[in-house]
């Protein structure tokens, strides 16, 4: 055979072989874009530290944060944009409470009173419901030892799980509210499954008030469906309204788990009642128990993706309330310890909590590529 024939041949081959390589491979993907490109909804303005599930607290003229991760750590900053030096963690070693993970404690929300520090943190599994909310307490935000009390709750296993409503929610995500008559402190906690519930605790705020027989309320519900991903919810209250906040939607993996569908992400959402212990309504009317919930903030941009994990700060006379949340950067990356530190100031439209701009994210335009196993992006700044 005459030589450029041979070279013909094989030219034609490898492009066969190419084209015949198996999707995963694929040099030239056109996947859907997974992720919000809506312009309505602000950008945040940029907390610089990367976090999960924050907890921030304001002391002293400084902000604290707690953030879920190894014994708890947390950072002192001057400002919500930092920079944030860490000060300690709340533990030295592993929690008292002999269940989840010991020594990557979820979602910490600290609250002062009279000077004394109160720690509630989670301790679990993803996808179980074998979980402890457990509390500790300090005098100092300095890096001292806090104290350990362990369990407050316990959900699947342990001390009091056979305990309605213990044996159908799950103990992870605690928030905290203060009834603004009586000063009474509630409790909330829950996802999925039952999704979220309030009990009152004790005047301690060391244990729930009556453990055997808990008074035990349910703040939010999505009926007719097995799927129910409503999970770390807080409580503020602002000019008569009590307001729940939640996350929605599915939360983390997403490098190594895939995507969900377009708009299936964590996204924050509200509902408000006259009463600490509800009924809760959406801006519609829509009954957090039969699946309401107002979006308030979600994926935007091309930039934001997935927030949640969210916390809000009262404001004063002069600055307004603060939404804060964690949310992954589409330039940084997906993983999990990839997440960020973001906020926005909020206004009130007609007792509804609205967020306002935030600080631009540079213009940015998206590439997609996959790579074996998992879809990637690959952001491209067009400014």
């Amino acid at each position: 055979m005459h030589r450029s024939s041979l070279l013909l041949l094989l030219i034609t081959a490898l492009v066969a072989l190419v084209g015949a390589r198996p999707a995963s491979q694929s040099l030239t993907p056109t996947p859907p874009q997974v992720y919000e490109t809506t312009d309505k909804i602000p950008l945040p303005n940029v907390g610089n530290l990367q976090v999960h599930d924050p907890n921030v607290v304001y002391w002293d003229d400084h902000y604290y944060l707690f953030k879920g991760g190894w014994h708890i750590p947390y950072y002192k900053a001057s400002n919500m944009s930092g920079p944030w030096t860490q000060v300690g963690t709340v533990f030295d070693v592993e929690s008292v409470i002999h269940q989840g993970n010991r020594s990557r404690p979820w979602a910490p929300t600290t609250i002062e009173r009279n000077g004394t520090f109160y720690c509630f943190y989670t301790l679990s599994t993803h996808g179980s419901r074998n979980s402890a909310i457990g509390v500790a307490t300090s005098s100092k935000l300095d890096g001292s030892p806090w104290t350990d009390h362990g369990a407050l709750i316990r959900t699947g296993q342990g001390n009091g799980s056979d305990v309605w409503p213990f044996t159908i929610s799950n103990a992870i995500d605690a928030s905290f509210i203060r009834d603004n008559a009586t000063g009474k402190a509630y409790l909330n906690y829950g996802s999925y499954w039952q999704d979220i519930w309030q009990v009152p605790l004790s005047d301690d705020w060391l244990s729930i008030e009556t453990p055997a027989k808990p008074d035990a309320v349910q703040l939010s519900f999505i009926p007719h469906e097995t799927f129910r991903p409503e999970e770390g919810s807080w409580m503020s209250y602002h000019d008569g309204y009590y307001y729940v906040w939640f996350s929605h939607g599915k939360c983390c993996s997403f490098d190594v788990r895939g995507f969900p569908a377009r708009g299936d992400e964590y996204n924050i959402r509200v509902g408000r009642s006259r009463a600490v212990r509800g009924p809760f309504v959406d801006r519609d009317g829509k009954l957090l128990l039969d699946g309401g919930g107002t979006i308030v903030y979600a994926s935007n941009h091309g930039a934001v993706y997935a927030p949640g994990g969210l916390g809000v700060m009262p404001g004063n006379s002069s600055t307004p309330d603060i939404l804060y949340y964690h949310y992954l950067n589409t330039s940084i990356g997906f993983a999990d310890e990839q997440a960020q530190l973001g906020y926005n100031y909020l206004k009130y439209d007609n007792g509804w909590p609205v967020v306002l701009d935030g600080i631009d994210i540079k213009s940015s335009a998206a590439i997609i590529s996959r790579s074996p196993g998992w879809w990637s992006l690959m952001i491209l700044s067009v400014a």
